[in-house]
């Protein structure tokens, strides 16, 4: 069963420097019927305008990675972390015992578009940690790679929880079956373009719990980026 959730039911927030939409409650916005996917808390897609950025702020015990679409985002963190990141890049932070950081548009002439998304670790109090890894668009194309593993599997990042994560980018003729172990749900974040899994329609912005399916097939995709999260059966995010 995939229930989806359209771009435009989404959350909006407006900082003037900042643009968000929230696929769940975040921030000032809250809906009860919005408080996440299993262990999936946070997708905030956001675009930041030039020379403006998130001043230094705290995290603790969250799983917090980046994906860039559009532009170059710059990390500082109280680990001596520098880094800039550009679209092919993912960015994982596990805050753990505490981690301060800051994310700022370095450009003066482009907005950076990217995704941030938060997973609830399972585990508390860990030293905080910070990778970065490209995955190039020819490790995307047509298919699912997998960018996010508990084990750091086949070149992904490792995470603090029994998650998967994968992209991949979809066009024309491109497809893909997915199979999902037994018992998981899944979800999927469509970045940005448009495609069809199992029959549904879902353009940029929108989202899809999907419980109860084992095989998920992507095709007709239009320019489509996708994001595929690979969950535990949990009904809600365990931390509020």
């Amino acid at each position: 069963m995939l229930e989806v959730r359209a771009s435009s039911d989404r959350g909006h927030a407006n900082f003037g420097w900042l643009l968000s939409k929230h696929s769940f409650s975040f921030g000032n916005y809250y809906d009860p019927q919005q408080l996440g996917f299993s262990d999936l808390l946070v997708i905030n897609d956001d675009q930041v305008k030039q020379g403006k950025g998130f001043d230094t702020h705290g995290h603790r015990d969250m799983e917090i990675f980046s994906y860039v679409l559009e532009g170059a985002l710059e990390h500082k963190d109280s680990m001596g972390t520098g880094s800039v990141i550009r679209p092919g890049d993912v960015q994982m932070m596990s805050a753990g015992s505490g981690i301060r950081h800051s994310e700022y548009n370095p450009s003066r002439e482009e907005l950076v578009h990217f995704l941030q998304i938060w997973i609830v670790p399972n585990r508390k109090g860990v030293t905080p940690r910070y990778q970065q890894q490209h995955f190039a668009d020819a490790e995307k194309r047509g298919q699912l790679r997998l960018i996010i593993s508990p084990e750091g599997e086949v070149g992904s990042l490792s995470v603090y929880q029994d998650v998967r994560v994968y992209a991949g980018l979809f066009d024309g003729d491109e497809t893909q079956t997915f199979t999902l172990p037994d018992n998981r749900y899944a979800y999927v974040h469509v970045a940005r373009g448009s495609i069809e899994i199992n029959g549904q329609q879902l353009s940029a912005g929108d989202g899809a719990r999907i419980r109860q399916e084992q095989h998920l097939t992507l095709q007709h995709g239009v320019a489509a980026e996708v994001l595929l999260f690979d969950l535990r059966p949990n009904e809600l995010a365990l931390v509020r």
